[in-house]
């Protein structure tokens, strides 16, 4: 199995981190995505550009390596992302690419503009993904083009967000009890390094509530993009 997550800015995967670190460690590929640098934080006020994409993708390297996973940058510019066509199409050859059967992403309605560009973009692209003309547009056609050509990914694709409060899509808890050490030292630090005043110990509390929503000690909470649950072969 292939998981795919695809978020705005470095430190928004924290939301997934358990869940994308237990399907590495059983073997699954995994891939951690970034649509841009997250450059206009204000910690990177007296840094040149150049400096502060190098200490992004050092980040961005370091959380992948302790989750077990692969990572890519985009750049389409941090507070600056339209959502338009040409950001999909990118996210869907890096689809095509990667062949996923799962992607992860943020909710439709996050206040940040960027996150709301980026679920839109995440759904568009599976879409996109399907279909050979687009992934290849501008290529020549010709017989020598042929070993170029990006081969479409047609296979199912099962999307999950971020939950938001306004969506009555099924929501689905990931036990990460055995994570939660991993993903306590990757939002340290974020912490230590934004200043946040949410402390470790509050993180691990709102883990708590998820925990106890699902009968597990910690877990991370998450809406599939459909309207109904999946059925079930049994009730238990």
């Amino acid at each position: 199995m292939r998981l795919l997550a695809v978020f705005s800015h470095p430190d928004d995967e924290l939301g997934c981190l358990g869940t994308l670190a237990k399907h590495a460690k059983r073997g699954d590929e995994v891939m951690l995505v970034w649509t841009t640098h997250g450059e206009l934080a204000s910690q990177f006020d007296n840094h040149s550009d150049s400096e502060v994409r190098r200490i992004r993708q050092e980040h961005g390297a370091w959380v992948a390596d302790t989750v077990g996973a692969q990572h890519h940058f985009f750049d389409m510019g941090d507070s600056r992302m339209t959502g338009e066509r040409s950001e999909s199409l990118q996210l869907a050859k890096l689809y095509a690419h990667f062949q996923p059967d799962v992607v992860l992403t943020w909710s439709d309605d996050s206040p940040h503009p960027d996150h709301r560009m980026t679920a839109k973009i995440t759904f568009d692209a599976i879409t996109l993904a399907r279909i050979p003309k687009i992934l290849n547009e501008g290529q020549g056609g010709h017989s020598e083009d042929i070993e170029e050509m990006i081969t479409a990914h047609r296979q199912p694709v099962r999307l999950f967000q971020y939950v938001s409060s306004a969506s009555a899509r099924p929501v689905v808890h990931i036990d990460i009890g055995e994570e939660i050490e991993l993903v306590k030292e990757v939002f340290t630090f974020y912490q230590e390094f934004y200043g946040w005043s949410f402390t470790p110990e509050d993180f691990l509390a709102t883990r708590g509530a998820h925990g106890r929503e699902s009968g597990v000690k910690y877990a991370e909470k998450l809406q599939r993009r459909q309207a109904f649950a999946p059925a079930l072969e049994f009730l238990i």
